[in-house]
């Protein structure tokens, strides 16, 4: 594997983000997500590559059944491979959002010019991550322009998503934000595993 990301990473971007084929996952796709969500998801955070929150090495058979279980529910959870998956999205669509967090959006303290007739219908990206040694290199943007595609064909045009910047700010994640053109729409705390994290709500609209 580090061979092949070594070559990866001498790659012209613009010759990998060209070349990068996105689809949507499957379960067989299962043990190679969760070695990109292993390589941004750890104990110890790196906040300029961007992390996840959740350890993943911590325990591969509880995490690897979760995966499968958002790949089966969930409608956009979208892969990137070039000869093996470098990078995951995963989305929700508002009923299976609320469905998990139904307090989600009266906890949020919203800013006050922001439209709420934009959370008539929309998608959250929960989770966008790629291996952490190819971060810059376009998959990221690769992989949202393969979601916003499906959902100009469902019409959906609000996209939501969050970012952490507390206890540890998410500097990659808060860089591609504005790369994406996102707007900040709100703030909101959440008690996670005994931490209080505070998330920036970001809004972005399908163009």
């Amino acid at each position: 594997m580090t061979q092949a990301l070594n070559s990866l990473t001498n790659l012209n971007p613009y010759f990998l983000k060209k070349h990068i084929r996105v689809r949507k996952a499957t379960l067989e796709d299962v043990d190679q997500v969760y070695e990109v969500a292993c390589s941004v998801g750890r104990s110890e955070k790196v906040a300029e590559q961007g992390f996840l929150v959740d350890d993943y090495l911590s325990n591969p058979r509880y995490y690897k059944t979760k995966l499968k279980r958002r790949i089966k529910r969930l409608s956009h959870f979208y892969v990137a491979e070039f000869d093996k998956i470098y990078g995951f999205l995963m989305a929700y669509s508002k009923d299976e959002w609320l469905a998990e967090n139904p307090e989600w959006i009266e906890d949020i303290y919203w800013r006050p010019d922001f439209n709420k007739s934009k959370l008539d219908d929309f998608v959250l990206v929960d989770k966008t991550a790629i291996m952490s040694q190819l971060t810059g290199m376009g998959i990221g943007s690769t992989l949202y322009e393969r979601l916003k595609s499906d959902l100009r064909k469902e019409g959906i045009k609000d996209i939501f998503a969050e970012t952490i910047i507390s206890p540890e700010p998410n500097f990659a994640s808060l860089q591609f934000r504005k790369k994406q053109q996102y707007t900040l729409s709100g703030t909101r705390y959440e008690e996670y595993k005994g931490t209080l994290y505070t998330d920036l709500i970001y809004h972005k609209a399908v163009e």
